[in-house]
């Protein structure tokens, strides 16, 4: 029984006849007649009886119809759905986010995204950029947000916003009242940081403190800046890391600048191999719009 058949037969059912049926479908009745006599070729039994000039359903339509309008209604539901997705109401954005992204800048972009995109439904994975470049690859998710560019085949990626590395610490650090922090400040406190094969700042941080005249010592390593704020709140060192978070949101803490100026660059990353979705514009555009007034 195909679509067609069905649709036929779920109206002679509701309308009690050949003529009914087909002016419900604006069809001719002929045709209506027609798919009737091929629908009851192909099952091998009839599914009307005339009786008293009447066309009266037999044993078997009875049994075939409930299943049948459930299956009919389903099918309108679909239909409504493909057409829903075809007029852009509703869609599917599916994004991996390193937790420092998740915790900043993408909550408000979002808010925004879906004052336009109200039906849009997103799936949001906050993973370390490792887990970020596997899902792209394999097409688990639609774009990925991160704080440096993905060096991976068919993988493109932007920059959307330079990010400075600051110091977070507690507001009653010795350092606290100061405008900047350098390396030759840090020299000697427990640090909690990136490793040295963090991407675009390791190496970097590594020499700011050679020139300053120490190696720099981690004492805590993290690989996700989100994770300092409770190190620091208890009083396990002051933190390295990245200022795309606001750190003001912790109680206690202070976020200063570091100096030498030393960047990561927050970046949204796409697989070109497959096809990029619809709704990765209207969130860029969101992305951006935030960055800049910020």
């Amino acid at each position: 029984m195909n679509a067609r058949q069905l649709e036929i037969f779920r109206a002679i059912m509701r309308f009690g006849s050949l003529t009914a049926a087909a002016n419900a479908l604006a069809v001719s009745q002929p045709a209506v007649s027609k798919v009737l006599h091929h629908l009851e070729s192909q099952l091998g039994y009839r599914l009307f009886e005339r009786i008293g000039g009447r066309l009266t359903p037999t044993a078997e339509a009875h049994l075939l119809y409930g299943d049948a309008d459930r299956v009919f209604r389903e099918i309108e539901v679909l239909k409504d759905l493909a057409r829903t997705i075809g007029e852009r109401k509703v869609g599917l954005l599916r994004i991996g986010a390193s937790p420092p992204v998740t915790f900043s800048v993408l909550p408000k972009a979002l808010a925004a995204f879906q004052q336009s995109h109200p039906t849009v439904k997103v799936q949001l994975h906050a993973l370390p950029k490792r887990e970020i470049v596997e899902q792209l690859l394999i097409g688990d998710i639609d774009l990925g947000l991160t704080l440096s560019t993905i060096q991976a085949p068919t993988v493109k990626s932007e920059i959307l916003s330079s990010v400075g590395l600051v110091v977070v610490m507690l507001k009653t650090d010795p350092l606290a009242d100061r405008q900047v922090v350098t390396a030759a400040d840090l020299i000697g406190r427990p640090l909690i940081s990136y490793g040295s094969d963090a991407s675009d700042v390791g190496i970097p941080m590594d020499e700011a403190f050679e020139a300053a005249g120490a190696p720099r010592h981690i004492a805590i390593q993290i690989s996700s800046s989100i994770a300092a704020a409770p190190l620091v709140q208890q009083g396990l060192g002051v933190a390295l890391v990245d200022g795309i978070v606001d750190w003001r949101q912790f109680e206690g803490l202070i976020a200063l600048p570091f100096v030498p100026a030393l960047m990561m660059n927050f970046a949204i990353s796409t697989n070109s191999a497959r096809p990029v979705s619809r709704f990765y514009r209207p969130l860029l555009n969101s992305l951006r719009g935030h960055v800049r007034a910020t």
